[in-house]
């Protein structure tokens, strides 16, 4: 029996269906893969690839945009008010048009943080019309 391998990103398993809770699992994982993957040692402030990649002056904008537009491409999937994605995009917009400027974005993407900010309007989406995908924490 070949069975096709469930696909990783930073060590977490993703699973590939289109419930609710398949995607909360997916776009958990790149939010934190995009803005919590590493720690700053000294000052503990986490950091992801939307900060490093970052650096790299078009391309890494173009990269990280990409990325947090297929969170919002995930939340447009759970059937998100058009309101919502406009806001989400709105603030993928804000997070590229800042990093955009050289040496101030950099130090921008540390503080405005896109998609952490979207992650949690779709969380709350999950919450309320998907209840059957919460996750409780402990």
């Amino acid at each position: 029996m070949n069975r096709r391998p469930t696909p990783t990103i930073i060590g977490i398993e993703l699973p590939t269906g289109s419930d609710a809770a398949s995607v909360r699992a997916r776009v958990t994982a790149m939010e934190k893969l995009l803005e919590r993957s590493f720690v700053i040692p000294g000052i503990n402030m986490p950091v992801g690839l939307d900060a490093l990649i970052g650096l790299i002056p078009v391309l890494g904008d173009i990269v990280t945009t990409a990325m947090g537009a297929y969170i919002i491409w995930e939340a447009r999937n759970l059937g998100m008010s058009k309101w919502k994605l406009a806001r989400m995009g709105a603030n993928v917009l804000f997070d590229t048009a800042i990093g955009a400027i050289p040496v101030v974005g950099d130090a921008a993407d540390l503080v405005f943080r896109s998609n952490t900010k979207n992650l949690k309007l779709i969380l709350r989406h999950i919450d309320k019309h998907h209840p059957e995908a919460r996750v409780i924490e402990g």
